[in-house]
């Protein structure tokens, strides 16, 4: 499995195309510059064939309707960050975005924890809101996409709408106890490993304390 990453969009957020069969791909998170994003998929010789989206921020979906249209690929979006494709205001673009808003016509909303297939490749949602009520993390073999849900020592914001401290901390749980080790990938800056937020990242620190007692 090959994974690339180009930093797209106001916020460079990250978004991650992966082969997941020869001359096909899918991306997680388009936050923009989809004319950018097209260019490299033509460079590589691949085809886009689904578009995951961790939430519905606009750092995260801003390229996602032109590279629906432009490719046909399938989007997917856990049901309750739904509203924030069409919405300026609830995917916070209208106060922190100097860019239009294109709001997507097309999607399918997952609904718990489930399956994506596409080439050779599963990806198993799992449900991490927080960040946001929908927020997912998309697994696929030995990796992580977390979104906006884990980064490198740190965890994604609380305190936007339909964000929530609590629930992050439970979604932090529900990763610290996934079994072995993971690579991450997560929405903004470096990516990690999963061994080494458990043991280092302040929001997991309670979970380590218990597991020593």
């Amino acid at each position: 499995m090959k994974i690339y990453t180009l930093q797209l969009g106001e916020l460079r957020s990250n978004c991650y195309v992966i082969e997941t069969a020869p001359g096909r791909c899918v991306a997680v998170d388009i936050g923009g510059d989809s004319r950018l994003l097209a260019e490299f998929l033509k460079m590589k010789k691949l085809r886009l064939r689904k578009i995951l989206l961790t939430h519905g921020h606009f750092d995260h979906i801003g390229g996602a309707e032109e590279m629906h249209q432009l490719t046909g690929a399938e989007v997917y979006i856990h049901d309750l960050d739904v509203p924030m494709l069409t919405s300026e205001s609830a995917s916070l673009a209208a106060g922190m975005s100097i860019r239009p808003f294109k709001p997507l016509t097309d999607w399918t909303a997952v609904c718990g924890d489930c399956y994506i297939n596409d080439g050779d490749c599963t990806f198993c949602v799992l449900h991490t809101p927080g960040h946001s009520r929908g927020s997912v993390c998309y697994i696929c073999g030995d990796v992580i996409f977390s979104g906006d849900t884990l980064f490198c020592c740190s965890v994604g914001r609380t305190d936007f709408p339909g964000s929530s401290p609590d629930a992050m901390m439970q979604s932090m749980r529900k990763l610290y106890d996934l079994e072995g080790d993971y690579k991450v990938y997560p929405g903004h800056n470096e990516p990690t490993t999963l061994a080494y937020e458990r043991e280092v990242n302040p929001f997991m620190r309670e979970f380590r304390e218990k597991h020593y007692e």
